[in-house]
């Protein structure tokens, strides 16, 4: 694996969830992480929580899917 990165992307999303998606600065925004490896090819991507979801929270629910990021043991 060569880098794993998060990232906020503008959201379009219905009115009445619109405060869990609003960045800091007050735009909605979606939390995507993503991970890509040395040859710089994508080998993950999450794009699922909310704008203002904690990076950690992001990586622990990446980790604990079943089909996940699975980062290799040694490293």
């Amino acid at each position: 694996m060569g880098a794993i990165d998060g990232t906020y992307v503008p959201a379009n999303v219905p009115v009445e969830i619109q405060g869990k998606f609003r960045g800091r600065k007050e735009e909605t925004t979606q939390n995507v992480l993503a991970a890509i490896a040395f040859d710089l090819k994508f080998i993950y991507v999450l794009a699922s929580w909310e704008g203002n979801a904690y990076d950690s929270r992001v990586l622990g629910d990446t980790l604990s899917r079943p089909n996940g990021l699975k980062i290799p043991e040694g490293t």
